[in-house]
């Protein structure tokens, strides 16, 4: 009886996912993809290349928001998290500047008009 591995000469199949060291699904990428109809055809790389810079850019908010939930003494990631991340992060906040983050909030700010105005020595004396 042939299984999945009778035509191979008893070769396990490997996935792209695993042949480019990735975590996200190339296949499923490619998939997409193709289903998009962003263009005509699609080359094999293209998908290998899409996923590694989605998982890169996945892993630097990652980062990112832990850092930010560890300032904020906490274990978990929250939409709060990835929005202070990405708003004080130049580059993520660029590439980002147009998303709202749901439950995400504002950045700690008080505009410096609003500040109370700081008296001198000499005002005081006077």
């Amino acid at each position: 009886m042939a299984g999945k591995t009778g035509g191979r000469g008893g070769k396990k199949s490997v996935s792209p996912s695993s042949k480019a060291g990735l975590q996200l699904p190339v296949g499923r990428v490619a998939r997409y993809l193709k289903k998009g109809k962003y263009a005509e055809r699609v080359g094999a790389g293209a998908p290998v290349y899409l996923a590694t810079v989605l998982e890169y850019l996945c892993a630097e908010v990652l980062e990112l928001a832990g850092n930010a939930a560890r300032d904020n003494k906490k274990t978990r990631i929250v939409p709060r998290h990835v929005q202070l991340a990405i708003r004080n992060d130049e580059e993520l906040s660029k590439l980002l500047g147009s998303v709202t983050i749901a439950n995400g909030g504002v950045l700690p700010s008080i505009h410096s008009v609003l500040l109370p105005k700081k008296s001198s020595k000499k005002e005081t004396e006077a």
